[in-house]
């Protein structure tokens, strides 16, 4: 007896008949359907881009001129997010202030994506005493915990949103130095990696066309994740005042302007507050999606 003998029959009257195709709209709709989270994440990301790219279309006022008969006025339909002690629009701050605060983020995050991922691909594809060397100075890096570094940078380097950026990049350095360096070494060992080693390719070639780009699908999954949390050092330390200098409106420093009026007028300092912690937390869940769809076997390209 052979297989197809073994077959089981179909009923009669039913045709062995392929399911139809699933149409792209109904495959939008159950995506979204089923991950109501991550759409709001998407959707909160959206705005504060927007608000960081074109200010004007959300918030078209001047953020540094105020109305002192409005001042402290409590959030409502004329002023969403309130208004300050000098009568200035906090929504309309916030906005315009996204754009200071990205660009530092951006900034920071790229400081420490470029660096880092050098220093783990060299440490991790040379290996040796290059390893040992690179290694050990992120281990130092890993020592100083990052806010203090950012502070020291900054004594150094001086105020400003562009030096906070540059400080906070330089103290994210060895998460990615990490990262890479254990990506290198997993895919360094990799049988098409050995295989083009041994016809003879140069390393260098190796190293840009096998390595790298099967190497960084992690390490961009962090650089999201990093973003959020750059956001937060970077807000931290304009709350400390080493920011852009007054009237610039950065996301930190309006925080830092409310604290003296929780008492009277809550919203100076929880609005800002708020749109921080929503980016943050959006980034987050974002970079978990990234991490669960194309993390390490996702970005794992075959060779």
């Amino acid at each position: 007896m052979t297989l197809l003998d073994r077959a089981p029959l179909a009923a009669p009257g039913v045709r062995d008949t392929p399911p139809p195709p699933v149409r792209p709209r109904a495959r939008l709709g159950r995506f979204l359907r089923s991950r109501p989270g991550l759409v709001l994440a998407v959707a909160v990301v959206l705005l504060v881009l927007t608000a960081a790219f074109v200010p004007s279309l959300l918030a078209p006022g001047d953020p540094a001129v105020g109305d002192t008969a409005r001042r402290l006025s409590p959030p409502g339909p004329g002023h969403w997010f309130g208004t300050d002690h000098l009568g200035r629009d906090v929504w309309t701050r916030v906005v315009h202030g996204a754009s200071l605060s990205l660009q530092a983020t951006v900034i920071a995050v790229a400081v420490a994506l470029v660096a880092g991922g050098l220093i783990g691909l060299l440490a991790g594809f040379a290996g040796g005493w290059v390893d040992e060397v690179l290694m050990r100075g992120v281990d130092v890096l890993l020592a100083i915990p990052a806010i203090l570094l950012s502070l020291a940078l900054i004594t150094a380097l001086g105020f400003g949103t562009v030096k906070v950026a540059i400080a906070v990049g330089v103290a994210s350095v060895a998460s990615f130095a990490r990262v890479m360096r254990a990506e290198t070494l997993r895919v360094r060992r990799a049988l098409y990696v050995e295989a083009a080693r041994a016809v003879g390719t140069r390393w260098y070639v190796s190293l840009w066309r096998h390595v790298l780009p099967n190497a960084a699908g992690p390490v961009v999954v962090l650089a999201v994740l990093e973003f959020g949390l750059a956001i937060l050092a970077v807000s931290a330390l304009s709350f400390l005042g080493y920011g852009a200098a007054p009237p610039a409106s950065e996301w930190g420093s309006l925080v830092a302007d409310g604290r003296n009026y929780l008492a009277v007028a809550w919203w100076v300092c929880a609005m800002p507050g708020l749109v921080i912690a929503a980016t943050v937390l959006s980034v987050n869940r974002i970079s978990r999606a990234l991490d669960g769809e194309w993390g390490r076997s996702g970005w794992e390209r075959t060779q």
